[in-house]
């Protein structure tokens, strides 16, 4: 078994500036530099940060800061009138309530994710797989953030009684308490594992016993730089940033 870092709980970034161009108040042509800013789920915070660095590369007249978040708080952000751009979120619970309520616009798919088991170092319950869970101490997301629902579908799916010890606003803050030994197993996405070193071990799950996560981004409806908002999102699904999701363990979106 593969092992894997996991990042402790103060991982979690309410915002992050990428690449040095972030300081820099004019584009190499002497125009004003424009900013935008992306709340982004916390499970997309390691990409992103490549990501960011090549769009900013590519778009020299663009910054682009992200702030992560479960995917759940930055829709009520952007309901509360938080100063964001756009939006790429994990699953679509979501995004869809925000595209009916036309606070989005231009809903892009751009990869999907699956989920796996995370057990602290040496794996101490002997953790196999979906079958041990019932007896083990087991943490995930919080139900309404994307990771914990598509934990309930996994449960549901594979007729698994499991009370979770502990809701977690994030896949950040499940790694983090499993990297802390605080239970026997979390359930978190096969990015996050693969991205994590050696702070935690990953158990797959079969494919015909996981669950899928599409993950999609929008720009926000009161973007005042709603045009430089929308390259990102276009950006997303070309072929650079799909090199960079696949190297990351994300598959591609249907």
């Amino acid at each position: 078994m593969k092992k894997v870092r996991a990042p402790g709980a103060t991982a979690l970034i309410v915002a992050l500036i990428v690449g040095s161009a972030a300081c820099s108040p004019a584009s190499s042509s002497g125009t004003p530099a424009t900013t935008i800013t992306v709340g982004a789920a916390s499970s997309l915070t390691d990409v992103f940060a490549t990501i960011g660095e090549e769009f900013m590369a590519d778009n020299p007249d663009i910054t682009v800061t992200f702030s992560f978040a479960g995917s759940s708080a930055i829709a009520e952000q952007i309901r509360s009138g938080a100063p964001l751009d756009a939006f790429a979120s994990a699953g679509t619970s979501s995004m869809d309530p925000l595209a009916a309520e036309g606070l989005v616009t231009d809903v892009t798919a751009f990869a999907t994710n699956t989920l796996m088991i995370a057990t602290p170092p040496g794996n101490p319950a002997r953790i196999t797989g979906l079958a041990d869970l019932p007896r083990a101490t087991v943490l995930v997301c919080q139900d309404q953030v994307p990771c914990g629902v598509a934990a309930a579908k996994l449960f549901e799916l594979n007729g698994l009684d499991i009370s979770p010890v502990s809701f977690e606003p994030d896949v950040v803050s499940v790694l983090g308490k499993i990297e802390a030994d605080e239970a026997d197993a979390g359930i978190v996405y096969v990015t996050d594992v693969l991205s994590s070193g050696d702070r935690v071990e990953g158990i797959a799950i079969p494919a015909g016993d996981n669950v899928t996560t599409t993950y999609q981004a929008a720009v926000v409806r009161d973007s005042a730089q709603a045009d430089a908002a929308a390259l990102f999102v276009s950006y997303l699904t070309g072929q650079q940033a799909q090199s960079a999701f696949a190297a990351a363990g994300f598959a591609a979106a249907p």
